[in-house]
């Protein structure tokens, strides 16, 4: 089973709900932190890493002294990533996408691949939880190459728990791409609403099943339970506005640690989202 868990924004406890259904499961689980970004599901299940992995992603390399100068290659790249002008091809890495096009229509086979570096992957595991996560390089744009080398770590016959990128643009699809359930994640808030309508259109795009849990249950006012309504968005958690809970996250620790009665209640939340979908038992620690 794959569970994305995402939002329309980020602060909305996107995190703190993948990291504690993660540990509630405990063996059966893979935890894949794929917002590259800025990942900080470690800060909570604080694994043991071990060595990095650099990633790279191929970008053209142009052998100017067998180039015809025919454009073919800046015609197919619709990034702009390499164009030609007069009798010199200039290419521009940070804005290619890596479909290797313009090496297969170049007549004359003057361009070839190399690597850019887009980041780095570190593996680890806490107790029986296996962890992995992506840190896109300083500078880099290119988030989705690093995301799908994260999810090329997704493992058959475990519970894989993808702690998504904030917001609805392309790495948070690509995160998305091939779950079997996508949890969302809001606040009862104007500005929660506002962005859990922009996720949900980007989730119904998809085809994919969906839930929510509404964090900080209490502030705000009843405009997101009345959207969740009339889109048929069931309400799998609400998590309230409690001292005690905010007090565990900002000190980094899981809330079912810091709080065990809540252990029970993810894994009621994992017992819905199955049979949402129709997946068999699994057992908990």
């Amino acid at each position: 089973m794959i569970i994305t868990v995402a939002s329309g924004k980020g602060g909305t406890g996107k995190t703190t709900v993948a990291t504690n259904l993660a540990f509630s499961l405990a063996d059966h689980v893979q935890f894949l932190d794929c917002d590259v970004e800025e990942p900080n599901a470690h800060l909570f299940l604080k694994p043991a890493l071990g060595e990095k992995q650099r990633v790279f992603t191929p970008v053209p390399v142009v052998d100017e002294t067998a180039c015809s100068y025919c454009r073919k290659c800046a015609e197919i790249c619709r990034f702009r990533a390499i164009t030609v002008l007069g009798k010199k091809v200039l290419t521009f890495p940070e804005m290619c996408h890596s479909c290797g096009g313009c090496m297969e229509i170049c007549p004359e086979r003057a361009i070839t691949e190399t690597g850019r570096e887009l980041g780095v992957i570190e593996e680890g595991r806490r107790d029986d939880i296996g962890f992995v996560h992506g840190r896109l390089r300083v500078g880099e744009a290119m988030a989705p190459p690093l995301i799908r080398k994260v999810l090329s770590h997704v493992l058959p016959g475990k519970v894989n728990i993808i702690d998504a990128p904030p917001g609805t643009s392309c790495p948070v699809i690509t995160a998305m791409r091939g779950a079997d359930f996508v949890l969302l994640v809001t606040e009862p808030t104007p500005f929660g609403l506002h962005d859990l309508k922009l996720a949900v259109e980007t989730v119904k795009i998809l085809g994919l099943p969906r839930g929510l849990i509404i964090n900080r249950a209490g502030i705000g006012d009843d405009g997101v339970k009345e959207y969740a309504e009339e889109e048929g968005l069931p309400v799998l958690m609400e998590i309230p506005f409690e001292r005690s809970i905010a007090e565990a996250c900002s000190r980094g620790r899981l809330v079912v640690e810091a709080l065990p009665g809540w252990k029970e209640e993810f894994l009621e939340l994992f017992r819905r989202i199955r049979k949402t979908i129709g997946w068999k038992e699994v057992g908990a620690r």
